[in-house]
């Protein structure tokens, strides 16, 4: 049987401001997290806006 998800906080990207939802694998950092992927994380100096 299916469960309902609970409310999922969620996050704003700052490289390609794309919002992304908590994860199970982030639930021990999930403060820490800032980046939606691997590539917007090494690609962490250029900003949506420029």
């Amino acid at each position: 049987m299916a469960h309902k998800k609970q409310h999922i906080p969620s996050k704003k990207c700052p490289i390609c401001g794309l919002s992304f939802n908590w994860r199970k694998k982030w639930e021990k950092n999930w403060p820490d997290v800032k980046y939606c992927s691997e590539k917007c994380r090494r690609n962490k100096h250029t900003t949506a806006h420029e």
